[in-house]
């Protein structure tokens, strides 16, 4: 009979987004495998990693933590959508347990334990840094009899003083040798499965490397910018791809700041490909691509392309604009042969999309805007996010020298910035209703098709397509349209999850859907030039007609009905579904793919008929904003025959 180990621990993770399936909780998980892999440890002491999606409430969160046994540790893995919930729940555990300690990590709070200690008086530990090895000190400590205020040997840490007062001790080495870290996947710290074998979350978490060469001036990712980058070895990320694979793992992602950057990467993707060929998975692999391209990244693309390895390769630019970019501290970055770059995916024939940040100090809208416009010419998804002042980033820590005003998030902890010398507060709102439409309509790609040929046929650039839809919007009396406003509303000053709620209503929706083409019908196709006006809505039917494959709203698993498309059918169950028989007026896949490839195109009728294939499971992609596992999702068309064109 096992002995009940002396001393519990809680870790608590959650996420953003309330989804139907969880994220993993790879940083717990990670906590979690080094204690259970100390030899003096893990007899004593059991590690419970609580896991949350976002939209839980504090309540519910409670009941999960506090019903059973108390922890003798109550970790929490902070960021900045779940600073506050965690704050409540950690002065609720030590009402009912006072000498029960309470340790905050995470890049949110790491070297902020002088607001931390303030507004969170429950707090005793913030982890300053990698917290493998110091919450491992942390827990042998107590579980040694040490108090908490008596940690000064603890290096990357804070604390408080018996008087109150914070005291920062030395800072921890980074990690050198990462596979000192136990996996959380191989020693089973991580739950992945449920109880009929199915894997638990959306997509599979690793990390393949820490560190990051770059000081961008927004970005403090990992707590490692302006570092050496280090990898963990080939040996054990093939262990742990060929357990996903087993697992029949759609999508891995990895975690690091810059993949594709050095050789080892090329070894990883070598062994997805082999393991993808063993076992038929995973069948894509997202990361953060490296900001700069290198041979490697050239030569992964290329081996991902043979082998049928799907991935949505990121333009990481930020800006357009040398100013914003020199405020960035990007300057030094070769992003300057990015329409190459594009071109060349393209040519290859895979998918790419692009990152922007509004309101960075130097941009202003008409430079923001044509930085879009540019862009778009070559990528038309592209994500944008709205400039924040993260902890311990440059322009954080240098408000004044570029007059920025901020202000905290009513559902989040992240400062927003509402104006500084470039930007007025009336640009910065302006611009936020823009952001929303761009966010929802082609960074999600609801929209993917329409762009290319609109802008190439009626001289469309892309933020016009989105300026008529919002206005469309603003304007209308119809009542599809008042989801999508309230949404709008919610999603200035952090509604993050708003986004969520409009994309979902437009994909699994049929209302949302009427309501894209209510908009068609009277904003855009009446000013199409007459000659090409049958050609470009046939291009907006297909994009409709392309969206994936969601449940209705309360249908449980069912796909949503719409009368106005052809009826699906089930193949495999909720595992792929297919629409036979559609008929297009013009060989649209042949013309959209010649478009993208600069060539010149034949828009005469010429009826095409074809078959749409989805791959099924989408609501968790799209309600999670997740634009590159939505691309995972949209209609693929096989050819049944393309018909006489006189007929």
């Amino acid at each position: 009979m096992s002995e009940v180990p002396e001393f519990t621990v809680t870790l608590v993770q959650q996420g953003v987004w309330d989804m139907p399936l969880e994220s993993m909780p790879l940083a717990s998980g990670y906590l979690k495998a080094m204690i259970l892999g100390d030899p003096d440890l893990s007899p004593r002491v059991s590690v419970d990693i609580a896991n949350f999606r976002g939209g839980v409430t504090h309540g519910e969160m409670a009941r999960r933590l506090f019903s059973g046994q108390l922890p003798d540790v109550l970790a929490f893995s902070v960021l900045g959508w779940n600073v506050r919930a965690f704050g409540a729940l950690a002065e609720t555990f030590k009402q009912l347990k006072p000498d029960g300690w309470v340790v905050f990590g995470g890049t949110h709070v790491s070297h902020q334990a002088e607001r931390v200690f303030r507004e969170h008086p429950a707090v005793d530990v913030v982890v300053n840094g990698e917290g493998e090895i110091t919450f491992r000190e942390l827990v042998r400590a107590h579980v040694h009899g040490r108090g908490r205020t008596d940690l000064a040997d603890v290096e990357g840490i804070s604390y408080r003083s018996p008087g109150g007062t914070p005291v920062t001790t030395a800072d921890r080495p980074r990690i050198e040798d990462l596979d000192v870290i136990p996996s959380p996947f191989l020693t089973g710290a991580i739950d992945l499965v449920d109880e009929d074998g199915v894997f638990l979350y959306d997509v599979a978490l690793v990390e393949t490397n820490r560190g990051c060469p770059y000081k961008c001036a927004f970005c403090y990712w990992g707590g490692a910018v302006g570092q050496r980058v280090r990898a963990f070895s080939r040996t054990r990320l093939r262990a742990e791809l060929e357990l996903f694979a087993e697992l029949k793992v759609h999508t891995v992602v990895a975690c690091d700041a810059n993949f594709g950057m050095m050789p080892i990467d090329l070894e990883v993707v070598e062994d997805l490909i082999e393991i993808k060929e063993k076992h038929g998975f995973p069948c894509a692999f997202e990361t953060s691509w490296a900001k700069n391209k290198s041979k490697v990244f050239y030569e992964i693309v290329r081996r991902m392309k043979e082998a049928g390895l799907r991935s949505s390769f990121t333009l990481a630019l930020q800006s357009l604009s040398t100013d914003a970019l020199d405020t960035m501290n990007r300057r030094n970055m070769k992003v300057n042969a990015w329409q190459d770059l594009v071109e060349w995916l393209g040519e290859e024939g895979m998918d790419c999309y692009a990152e922007l940040i509004w309101g960075a100090p130097g941009e202003t809208v008409e430079s923001f805007i044509a930085g879009y416009d540019e862009l778009a010419r070559y990528v038309s998804r592209i994500a944008i996010y709205p400039i924040m002042l993260l902890p311990n980033t440059d322009y954080s820590d240098n408000k004044d020298v570029h007059g920025i005003v901020a202000l905290r998030g009513d559902q989040d902890d992240f400062e927003y910035v509402l104006a500084h010398r470039t930007m007025s507060f009336e640009d910065n709102a302006r611009m936020q209703r823009f952001l929303f439409w761009a966010r929802v309509v082609a960074e999600n790609a609801v929209l993917r098709h329409c762009w290319l040929p609109l802008r190439t046929f009626a001289g469309w650039q892309q933020s016009r397509v989105l300026s008529s839809l919002a206005d469309w919007a603003d304007a209308s009396t119809r009542p599809e349209t008042a989801p999508l406003r309230e949404a709008a509303a919610r999603a200035h000053g952090g509604g993050a999850p708003a986004y969520g709620t409009a994309i979902g209503y437009l994909f699994a929706h049929p209302a949302g859907r009427r309501a894209l083409r209510h908009w068609w019908e009277e904003a855009v196709s009446p000013k199409l030039p007459a000659e090409h006006r049958t050609f470009l809505d046939e291009v907006f039917r297909y994009d409709l007609l392309t969206q994936p494959v969601c449940p209705a709203a309360g249908a449980g698993s069912r796909p949503a009905s719409d009368p106005a498309l052809p009826d699906l059918e089930e193949l495999l169950g909720r595992d792929l579904y297919v629409r036979k028989g559609v008929l297009l007026g013009y060989d649209l896949p042949a013309l959209l793919t010649k478009l993208r490839a600069g060539q010149p195109v034949d828009v005469s009728p010429a009826p095409t008929e074809v078959d749409l294939y989805y791959r099924g499971g989408a609501l968790n992609a799209v309600l999670s904003t997740n634009h590159e596992e939505i691309m995972h999702f949209m209609g693929v068309p096989q050819y049944v025959r393309q018909r006489d064109r006189a007929s």
